[in-house]
This record gives structure tokens, sequence and C-alpha cells, in this order.
């Protein structure tokens, strides 16, 4: 479930999920296969940052995950506005130039990393999260990577695909908006959730 867990995570749409894809509608498999490689670094991190809050939110405090959700909460409604207001990418792809080190920025500072992480991973593992202890962690974060890896070949095959790439550079733009749509349901969520815990232990 965990593995599952991880690989529906990657695959939910959302601005790595339109990075890669403008990027390879004009660029290629190749330039998809470094920006997935460099976002496993960011997977990663807020894969672990997830597991921290679900494992052990006794021990840190749920005050710091909160925090963290309003925020990433705010960061998504913003995104998804600005989506909504897009006018397209005359701009060209993000990470045309260093797909990889874009790739790796994209992971670390991605908003809809922490609340979709969270909610996926507690909601496919609720059965047995209150069982799990700090010694899990390992176990749990390589299945998570499996998901991920699964998850970035199906992605990566995905964009390559000629019909999906002239299909993005056609509706690109209406895809975004649909998208930004996705990132305020996301970030209202994150937004109701965190306000919801803080005024019930207030």
């Amino acid at each position: 479930m965990t593995a599952l867990a991880g690989a529906l995570y990657v695959l939910m749409p959302g601005p790595a999920f339109l990075a890669l894809f403008s990027l390879a509608a004009t660029q290629g498999r190749g330039a998809g296969v470094r920006f997935v490689s460099g976002h496993l670094v960011g997977d990663l991190f807020w894969g672990t940052l997830a597991f921290a809050a679900i494992i052990g939110v006794n021990q840190l405090g749920p005050t710091l995950f909160d925090l963290l959700g309003i925020v990433c909460g705010l960061y998504l409604c913003w995104l998804g506005v600005k989506a909504l207001t897009s006018e397209g990418s005359a701009g060209g792809p993000i990470g045309a130039g260093r797909p990889l080190i874009t790739g790796v920025l994209f992971g670390l500072t991605n908003p809809k990393a922490y609340p979709v992480s969270v909610a996926m991973y507690t909601a496919l593992t609720a059965s047995y999260a209150t069982s799990l202890a700090w010694s899990d962690a390992p176990v749990l974060m390589a299945a998570a990577f499996i998901g991920f890896i699964a998850a970035d070949i199906i992605l990566v095959w995905a964009a390559g695909l000629a019909p999906v790439r002239r299909v993005f550079l056609r509706h690109g733009t209406l895809i975004t908006r649909l998208v930004g749509v996705m990132f305020i349901a996301f970030g209202a969520k994150s937004l109701w959730d965190a306000g919801r815990a803080m005024h019930s232990r207030a």
C-alpha cells in the first residue's frame, strides 16, 4: 500500500506533472528522464517528512505540520489562481536548458508535495498507521521509492507519446487552467484541515 501511495502521489497532476509534459512535448523523453530524476530528490524529501508526520506526530507535536500545511495550502491557492489566469507558454517549457537541476529545484519547492503526500499515505495506510514506529520508516521509504520509480517510468513513457505531445502543445493553456482548479481545491482542503486541527486544540 505504501508503494501504491508513492506511485499515486507522483501520478497526481501538479506543477511537476505540467512541467514534465510541457518539457517532453518539445524536448522529448530524454529531457523528461533527466527532469524526473532530479525531481526524485524532492519526492524522497517530502515523503520522509510525510512519514514523520504520520509516525511521529505524537512525538514531534502536530503544530509544526499544521503550520506547514497552511503555508503549502496558501501557496497552492496562489499557484491555482496564477494557472487559471495563464495566457499560455510563450516563454518556452520550464527546464528546457537544465532539466536535471530544474527537476531537483521543482521537487524540493513543490508546494503540493506535503499536503498531498500526507493525505495519500494516510488514506492508503490508515488501517495500520496507528501501529507504525520509527523503526518502520526505512522500509516504508524503500516501498515508496519503488512506487516513485514505477510512476516516473509511466509518466515519461506517456509524456513522450506522439498523440500526447500533440494534444499538450495544442491545448496546453486549457490543461494548465484545469490543473489550476485542482491546485485551489487541494489548497483549500489543506487550509481547512490545518485550521480545523488547530481550532480543536485551542
